[in-house]
Formats: structure tokens, sequence, C-alpha cells
């Protein structure tokens, strides 16, 4: 969930930083370049460029009514191809053991939306602040045990409540009771046995922002990494293996604590399933607060080393789930755009931005559907899927150029490079021994250039405004 955070959910979290400043640094894993990228079963790098979609208002009957065909539409036609989608247990599940059909009915009528429009969908089990039993969405409400401690309501603050007594023991409850760990096991069976074989399922994100219960005396950064190893890392193995007997073929999407946000490396240890991706989020303590970026911090460069380390050592793709700043208007966030979106493409194999939505605050776009100040700096061309090895793979903001060099694979392929739209239109320039031709993904919808090559042949396409910036 992204609203507001007040100086005392700030200071919460800033504290975390400062404390890890004064830790030994971790060794250097090796740097982005020792991260594996996502490939599909074609063995084609994969770049996914897209938004988080999302109905936290509705429920019941109206449950995810907020989300319509438009959504899908327009993003693909300013050319992104990836979707995280919010589903909650709390409506799957309301009462234990009955699951909602109309539910799923309803995710499966998504599904078929970002299908027609050719949008990749990360099916992600979303919890902020545990669930309905402290006044937010996530875990049911007969799967909230707090030994009766205590919980204060924040409404101008609402990541503070992470930190009340009955949230934190919620949550040390769904990692350990049995029966609770068995319940969530089969509501993912439940999920993967229903969408697993839909064509536009990519994966499930887990869990969204995991937290957990901090003991006496124990410091911010300390309680994350232990709650990731002991706790997270086990439900992790644990729902795999229950996903797996309905689904062997979707991706895992696995998160750390938030507090990764803050520069600290996770605790997380090695969950055992060949298709493991490791999906962080990208938020800032003090942006989230309302304020401007501060170059001269360095958040960005202390975020990437933290976040690199975890997939560098286990040798897993990253996708980043969630990331953008509350107000995106003052004055240094054209900046920020440039630095943030230059780092992602350092690493991560695509991310989503949060979030696509019609109005103010995180909103991508206006009510007009126009790009929100800085925000079109997230629609570039790049490439959707690549059939070999990439050796370069560039875009200069400036100039609005794009640039990707690969070494063809032997495998039959085609790569694939995503437009934009662009008032203009684009010159494609591509060397070497390939053939290459276009495709609209939908009436109207700004196209895709395949580049089918000859196997082993080295590949150069650079694509360029018509008109120079």
């Amino acid at each position: 969930m992204r609203t507001r955070r007040t100086t005392r959910a700030l200071a919460a979290v800033c504290c975390t930083l400062l404390l890890f400043a004064g830790a030994p640094a971790p060794a250097d894993p090796g740097g982005p370049g020792g991260i594996p990228r996502l490939t599909d079963d074609r063995g084609r790098t994969l770049t996914l460029r897209g938004w988080n979609v999302e109905d936290k208002v509705n429920r019941g009957e109206h449950a995810l009514s907020a989300i319509t065909e438009k959504h899908f539409r327009d993003m693909r036609a300013k050319g992104f191809n990836f979707a995280r989608l919010l589903v909650f247990w709390d409506d799957l599940e309301p009462e234990q053991g009955r699951y909602s059909a109309a539910y799923l009915r309803r995710i499966e009528r998504i599904l078929d939306w970002a299908e027609r429009y050719d949008i990749q969908v990360l099916v992600d089990a979303h919890q902020d602040v545990f669930g309905p039993a402290f006044g937010h969405r996530g875990i049911p409400e007969w799967a909230t045990r707090t030994d009766g401690l205590p919980f204060t309501p924040h409404p101008d603050d609402w990541f503070s409540e992470y930190f009340e007594p009955a949230v934190q023991r919620a949550f040390t409850h769904l990692y350990e009771d049995t029966d609770l760990r068995r319940a969530q096991a089969r509501m993912w069976r439940v999920l993967a046995g229903r969408l697993g074989h839909h064509p536009a399922v990519l994966g499930y994100d887990l869990i969204n922002e995991p937290m957990g219960e901090m003991r006496a005396g124990e410091e911010l950064p300390t309680a994350a990494r232990r709650i990731e190893r002991d706790q997270l890392t086990p439900m992790y193995n644990r729902l795999a293996d229950a996903i797996r007997l309905a689904d062997d073929d979707s991706r895992l999407f696995i998160e750390p604590t938030p507090i990764v946000g803050e520069g600290v490396p996770t605790g997380l240890g090695t969950v055992k399933d060949p298709k493991v991706v490791y999906a962080p989020h990208f938020y800032n303590a003090a942006m989230e607060a309302g304020a401007d970026y501060d170059p001269a911090a360095g958040w960005i460069e202390l975020y990437e080393a933290a976040v690199t380390a975890y997939p560098t050592a286990q040798k897993i793709p990253v996708v980043v789930g969630e990331w953008g700043p509350l107000n995106n208007s003052l004055p240094n966030m054209a900046r920020f755009y440039r630095e943030a979106l230059a780092s992602l493409r350092r690493y991560s194999s695509g991310w989503a931005g949060y979030v696509w939505c019609y109005g103010g605050g995180y909103c991508a776009v206006d009510s007009a559907g126009v790009f929100r100040r800085n925000k079109e700096q997230t629609a570039a061309p790049y490439a959707a899927a690549v059939a070999g090895r990439v050796d370069a793979d560039t875009y200069d903001p400036a100039s609005g150029t794009y640039r990707l060099v690969y070494r063809a694979s032997a495998r039959p392929g085609a790569t694939e490079i995503s437009l934009p739209p662009s008032p203009s239109g684009w010159r494609i320039a591509v060397a070497g021994p390939a053939w290459t031709d276009t495709r609209t993904v939908a009436p109207g919808i700004p196209r895709v250039v395949r580049v089918l090559a000859r196997p082993g042949a080295r590949i150069t396409a650079v694509i360029t405004p018509r008109t120079p910036r």
C-alpha cells in the first residue's frame, strides 16, 4: 500500500539507514553483472516494463470492479507489457475453507484482458498492515491472532501500524502456527490450480511487503534480517512446494521486508525452486513522506548495492515489484526518474511502477490518460524479448535513442522491441544478417519490431525518434 507517510513513520524507517551506515560493510557480491536475466521457455532474454493494477476499495460482490479493460489497453498503448495484479486472501477466502468462485472468475476476466493486449501478469497476494482486522486488506480476520495485544490505529501514519504489538504478533502466528501455514498453502494451491494455465500468468508474488515481530532491544535491521532468515525463507519454501502441486511452470516472486528500501541487505536464504525471482520494492522513506529527491544523499547507490547482493549470490533474476514517489512534480523529480530508471536497467529484468490509475497521488496518468509530470520518462523503447546473448542494451533519454546489440542464438525465435507512441514516429535501423517486420498488438496499439536473425550472427538495432529531441 502506498499513501503519504508522516514524520513518525519516516523517523522509524530512516533510523534503519543510520544504524546500517554504522555497521560493517557487507562483502562485495560481485556486482550487478552477476545477476542472471529473466528468460522465457524459448531461452529468450526478457524485459518487463509495467505497472501495478489494483482495487483496494471494493470488496465482496464488487471486488476488482475498479479494474477495467481500459487499464490494459491504455498501458499497452504506451508500450508497457507487464502488470502486477493485486489480489486479496480475505476476498478469496472470506470464511475459512470457503473460496469465492466469483472472485476467481473476476481474476480470470482481468487475465483475459491482459492476454488480449499481450501483457504478462504477476499475481500478487497483497497485504497492507496484515489485513482487515487492522482496517486494511490482506490476510483474513479468521487467520488473524493477536493474543490480546493492543492495536492503536494511526490514520495519518499507516506504516507505523506495522510496529503495533497486535500486528507484529499476527505475523508471528502466520509464520509459526501449523494450521495457519496449511491454510496459506491451501489458498495458494487454489489460486495456482485455477490460474496457472492461463496464458497471461507469468508468476506469483507470494506475499506483499512482509513484516514481522521485533524482539525487546532488537534493532530494526537485525530484526528484519532475522525475520527474513528464520520465518520468510521457510514460508517461501513451503508455499513453493504447495504451488508446485498445482502449477509447475509459473515463476515464484519472493520479497524481502520493506527495510531493504533503506539500503539494508536482506537476510533471506535459499528458496529451493528453479524459477525463483527476487522482487524487492524501491521506495525511499523521505520521498514517501512527500520530500523531494536529494541526489547528494546517495540513496539510489546505497539501495542498488544492498539489493543486488542477494540475487548475485543466489543467481536469480530481479524484477522490482513496486516503485515511484508520491509527489512526482517536485524540482528534483525529473532527475530522480532519470537516475532511478538508469539504476533499474543495470541490475533488473524489469519493474512495475505504482500505480496505473487515473488521477492524482501515485497515479501514472491523469483523468484524461496523460502521463502525470515526469512519469512519461517510464515510456521508452526496450527489448521485450531477445533471442540471443545480449552484449549491449542502452537508452539515452536526452536523444531518445535505444541501442541493442546481441549475438543471435541457435534456437529459432524472434527478438521483439517494444515502441511507445511517438509524435513523429521511430526510425529503425538493423545491422547484420536479419529480417525484420513490425506488428501491432491490437488496433490503435503501437507496433512491436520483430527481428529474425541468422543463428550466431551479431545484430545491432538502433531505434531513434524521427524528430530529434
